[in-house]
């Protein structure tokens, strides 16, 4: 299994003030891809800055605080979420995969709260 990219996500009912936080200090945005989910389409922004560092913000307006999670992107979706769970982690939709157009994902949180969404992109 390869990681392909691995990034700070931000999850936030005050998404726009976020990404316009970090276009201050230099990102800019890259896409923002709709992401279908139970609760409700939610906004994905990625954003990059000049020194080729990413952070993503996604708008959930169901949160009372923001969270934080890690994006890793990977070539291997089921080697690297056997391996979280091989480390404890579980996912937080018990075993469904979330699927969409251009992507597989699955929020994987261990014991101790560290929270990662694994994302595999299916290419066209």
């Amino acid at each position: 299994m390869k990681i392909t990219t691995f990034n700070p996500l931000i999850i936030s009912k005050d998404a726009e003030n976020i990404i316009k936080l970090f276009e201050e200090l230099g990102f800019e945005k890259r896409h923002a891809p709709v992401v279908p989910l139970e609760t409700g389409d939610i906004t994905d922004t990625r954003l990059k800055d000049a020194n080729g560092n990413y952070v993503d913000v996604a708008d959930q307006k169901l949160l009372s605080q923001d969270a934080m999670a890690i994006r890793m992107n990977v070539d291997n979706f089921e080697e690297a979420y056997d391996l979280l769970e091989k480390h404890g982690f579980k996912n937080t939709r018990d075993d469904r995969v979330l699927v969409a157009r251009t992507s597989r994902e699955a929020t994987m949180v261990s014991r101790s709260g560290l929270t990662i969404v694994l994302v595999r992109h299916v290419k066209d």
